[in-house]
């Protein structure tokens, strides 16, 4: 095969990355997305040329789609693009290698194993960034994949490379098929592909038929509030009593006897009060008093808040201020009741680069910037919490932003008994953009993981309500000021998902770990076995 055929094979492949990710409606194309790859690893023989095609490839579907989070930091953005790229080379890169010395099947079961094994590691490091973990791919059609209650998306990724190589392999025998040169193996080529693409969607199916889509009628319900004010200027001092002007007046138009919980964006209440004076705040008393004149509500927040520490490094994380003290910072989430102390949740999983540095990179704070304009990282809760109060039939899970992409970490206020997902999102930082509408979508997967419906409040939109079989049942648009009001049951079943987690990823783990061990004491033997 010439060089610019493998070029244009490499280039296929990213094309079709992007072309099926969502929003597009060309999902279709996830299933022979990486077969032109497959067929580029077998036409090079060194491994460097072989990472060089990979790499252009994975280029390609990363600065495609997601070239928007340039909008809210153009160096991280160049940065991300480039060492996400580099990073999925390294299971390709695997692949490559146990094809060359042990077989295609090796190689196979090699690739599997190794990216599940990348993606798994990705959403678990400090440089985690699992937004194109392939599994997130059928998130604009919840119909495919109701089984996501038993795997999540690791189940999706899984799904999808095994349909690519068995489509690689259909590709490779068709020419004989096309001559009538039939024979049992161009037959089960065939009945591979059939059975591993529709075995799942006939799954996905049956299941459905057991979550029935029953609209609420009469109970209690959730206002949201999609304020729409410019993330860009929400943190400058002289607005911040017009947007909790806008917010409270929002809640007081739409509010009813019925409702029982109010959801904020995040970021809604961004005064940075330190944490435990939160309550005495003079410019939070307008909200402390619109809460007394409704007591059977409970506003659920995103808040700017710190905590003082004094002399003392009291966590990684914590900053001198001028006076010598330490102090974090934190994007949090409250839960505000009349006559009930507040609740807090400080947002765990952070963005790298504007909301935290790995500790290896801590040189070049100086060089990003943070949500809300200042350097340096958030400080972080350790692990989820939900929100709960007497009286309310809600049990919040207070996800923030970039959380909702992390399917364990959502399944987890499930296992402390979240009853609703409550998801607070300011996506505006990076304008009309694929962005916000693929993060928005990513939530209709957590709500299938965990059978809970999700109430989203994004400050500049788009806010949402979505059942427990991933469908949006309501919405209000991007850059409106808006409120959406629905009747919202609380559920309290337990999918397999929520009991055991990402558990196909851990299992491709230690797959993968046998695999590289075996690889190192072959080598091992061989170089020993020629001394």
């Amino acid at each position: 095969m010439k060089r610019f055929q493998l070029f244009g094979l490499s280039i296929l492949s990213g094309v079709l990355l992007f072309a099926a990710w969502p929003v597009s409606p060309l999902t279709f194309a996830i299933f022979f997305a990486l077969v032109p790859l497959l067929f580029v690893a077998d036409a090079v023989a060194k491994k460097i040329a072989f990472f060089g095609f990979s790499f252009l490839a994975l280029l390609i579907w990363n600065a495609a789609t997601t070239w928007w989070i340039w909008n809210s930091t153009d160096v991280g953005s160049i940065a991300a693009i480039i060492a996400n790229s580099i990073l999925m080379c390294l299971p390709w890169w695997g692949y490559f290698t146990f094809k060359k010395n042990y077989g295609k099947r090796s190689g196979y079961i090699a690739l599997v194993v190794f990216w599940m094994l990348f993606e798994y590691i990705h959403l678990n490091w400090q440089l985690s960034w699992p937004w194109l973990t392939l599994g997130n791919v059928f998130a604009v059609h919840p119909s495919w994949v109701q089984w996501y209650e038993y795997t999540g998306v690791s189940g999706g990724t899984l799904w999808i490379l095994l349909v690519n190589i068995a489509v690689k392999e259909f590709v490779a025998k068709f020419q004989q098929i096309v001559n009538g040169q039939w024979s049992i193996g161009n037959c089960k080529s065939v009945g591979m592909v059939i059975s591993i693409i529709s075995i799942p969607f006939i799954l996905s199916t049956i299941i459905a038929q057991r979550i029935k889509n029953i609209h609420p009628i009469g109970g209690t319900n959730v206002l949201i509030i999609q304020p729409n004010i410019d993330p860009y200027q929400k943190f400058n001092s002289n607005s911040l009593a017009q947007q909790i002007q806008i917010l409270i007046s929002q809640s007081a138009q739409n509010i009813d006897s019925s409702t029982k919980l109010i959801l904020w964006p995040e970021t809604a209440m961004s005064a940075q009060e330190e944490q435990d004076h939160v309550a005495a705040s003079n410019i939070y008393q307008p909200i402390f008093n619109f809460i007394q004149q409704h007591p059977n509500v409970t506003i659920v927040s995103g808040i700017e808040t710190y905590k003082m520490y004094g002399t003392t490094k009291v966590t990684p994380t914590a900053r001198l201020a001028g006076n010598g003290n330490y102090y974090d910072l934190f994007n949090a989430a409250v839960a505000i009741k009349a006559n009930k102390p507040l609740q807090f949740y400080n947002k765990s999983k952070l963005v790298p680069g504007v909301e935290s540095l790995p500790t290896f990179l801590n040189f070049l704070g100086p060089i990003f910037e943070k949500f809300g304009g200042s350097t340096g990282g958030y400080g972080k809760s350790d692990s989820s919490k939900v929100f709960t109060e007497n009286g309310n039939p809600y049990v919040a899970a207070p996800i923030i932003c970039y959380e909702s992409i992390y399917g364990e970490y959502v399944a987890s206020y499930v296992q402390r008994g979240a009853n609703i997902i409550t998801i607070i999102t300011n996506d505006g930082w990076w304008g009309n953009t694929p962005g916000h509408k693929q993060h928005l979508h990513y939530a209709r997967l957590r709500a299938i993981e965990t059978r809970r419906w999700v109430a989203r409040s994004a400050n500049t939109g788009i806010s949402a309500v979505i059942n427990e079989r991933g469908d949006i049942v309501a919405t209000q648009p991007w850059n409106k000021e808006a409120a959406l009001k629905y009747n919202i049951p609380a559920k309290t079943t337990e999918t397999v998902y929520v009991a055991y987690g990402d558990y196909l990823y851990k299992i491709a783990t230690v797959f993968a770990a046998l695999l590289l061990g075996w690889h190192i004491a072959k080598l091992l033997i061989n170089r020993f076995a020629k001394k």
